[in-house]
């Protein structure tokens, strides 16, 4: 039997092409080529400007908001040969990842470009490996604060003109004034600029929109040093007592587990501190606090702003009832409200298979609560107790601070883990006479 020679792959659908700021000079053949071939060239006005009368495929604009129309745009051109423009690097935040996830990576073609960070590492000797990079391009400025570490170097990928006076002011109001900052402009083109000095002393009026920021971090003396783990000061907190303290807020952390990508629910968020420094964790985990005061509710956005995570998502309302709608966890933290109908089977429902449920308390009633959950699911139930040295008289000694009763247990993956997961009642020891 003869077999029939395969199919010749389907060619991709959109070829996308990086250009940098010395646009049609700096592309190499294969670009040229793909964007003198399109019939349908996709970009920012700016990048659309760069190309030559060579090119003469229907130039078409993004729209503003960008990542919404794209779906709509790719299918009005639908069977024209489509190329789209990007600046640098299109999967380093840049639109390769919409066009991948709206085609797929098998109708897409993508011809890089240098990207700003390399371009900026090059210009000013940082190894890139090294070098931490924060987009503030559709972001807010907060987000920079979580990357402030003394003697880090940060790369900035700036909005626009005012970007670089934004950054500094940041810098000054997170105790990091005396950081030294230099914008690079128009990076690879005819026109490209450095601008130099330190964020309590940045000198310069905006300039080119198209910039970069390089961020050698310098902590002012005195300025609080906030770690990279679970455990930040009490005082880095804005709070009114409801506030899972320092030691106990490692410990939570440290049972909940975080990993990359993974979503949390912090119940009864109070001050916010287990959701923030969940999110702290790495730049891609994700938290959704549920808070019935309306001023708690605030004063967590407050935090996360302040600790570098405003993508927190604050949810002003009452568990159980509130948790509807919300994507669901990959773990949960209750730190308050135990005692609601319903609230802890909820959150054990919530939960995926392999997910954890870690819940705190300090009252009988919520602790006789917990000790009914690890009967029925397992798990560990253990209690936490801290005490600080204080002044008695002339001495010292320990105040005890009230301890905390934690039950922390893994949603079982398969039906033989969940039989075995939950223990049996012990026989009384009293009983053996």
């Amino acid at each position: 039997m003869t077999l029939a020679p395969p199919a010749p792959p389907v060619p991709p659908a959109v070829t996308v092409v990086g250009i940098g700021a010395d646009g049609w000079a700096g592309l190499p053949d294969a670009a040229r080529a793909a964007l003198a071939d399109a019939q349908v060239l996709i970009g920012g006005a700016r990048q659309l400007a760069l190309l030559p009368p060579s090119c003469r495929g229907q130039r078409v604009p993004w729209p503003s908001p960008l990542r919404p129309a794209v779906p709509g745009l790719l299918a009005a051109h639908a069977g024209s040969r489509i190329a789209v423009l990007a600046s640098g690097d299109p999967m380093f935040y840049g639109i390769g990842r919409a066009l991948t996830e709206v085609l797929g990576p098998d109708a897409l073609r993508i011809l890089p470009h240098p990207s700003s960070v390399s371009y900026a590492c090059a210009r000013i000797g940082w190894p890139v490996e090294d070098t931490e990079t924060v987009t503030l391009v559709g972001r807010p400025a907060a987000r920079l604060a979580a990357a402030l570490h003394d003697g880090r170097r940060v790369l900035v990928l700036s909005a626009d003109a005012d970007t670089p006076a934004a950054v500094a002011g940041l810098l000054r109001e997170q105790g990091f004034g005396p950081s030294r900052l230099r914008v690079l402009e128009q990076l690879g083109g005819a026109d490209e600029a450095c601008l130099e000095g330190t964020a309590d002393h940045w000198p310069h009026s905006p300039g080119d929109p198209l910039n970069i920021i390089a961020v050698e971090c310098r902590r002012a003396p005195g300025a609080p040093r906030l770690g990279a783990v679970p455990g930040l000061p009490d005082e880095a907190y804005e709070h009114d007592g409801q506030l899972t303290k320092r030691h106990i807020r490692a410990a939570t952390l440290g049972v909940l587990a975080p990993a990359p990508g993974e979503l949390l629910w912090d119940i009864g968020g109070g001050s916010g501190s287990i959701a923030i420094e969940w999110m702290r964790s790495h730049p891609s985990c994700r938290a959704v606090t549920v808070e019935r005061d309306p001023a708690r509710a605030a004063r967590i956005v407050r935090n996360a702003d302040r600790l570098g995570v405003p993508a927190l998502r604050v949810v002003t309302g009452r568990a159980p009832g509130d948790l509807a709608g919300l994507p669901a966890p990959d773990a949960v933290f209750i730190g308050g409200g135990l005692t609601a109908p319903g609230l802890l089977d909820a959150c054990w429902d919530a939960l995926g298979p392999g997910g954890r449920l870690v819940a705190n308390t300090v009252t009988l009633e919520s602790e006789a609560l917990l000790a009914e959950a690890h009967r029925r699911h397992g798990g560990d139930l253990v209690r936490l107790a801290v005490a600080h040295a204080v002044p008695v008289g002339g001495f010292t000694g320990w105040r005890q601070a009230m301890p905390v009763t934690q039950w922390s247990v893994r949603k079982p993956s398969t039906s033989t883990e969940a039989d075995s997961s939950a223990q049996e009642p012990a026989q009384d020891p009293g009983d053996n006479g």
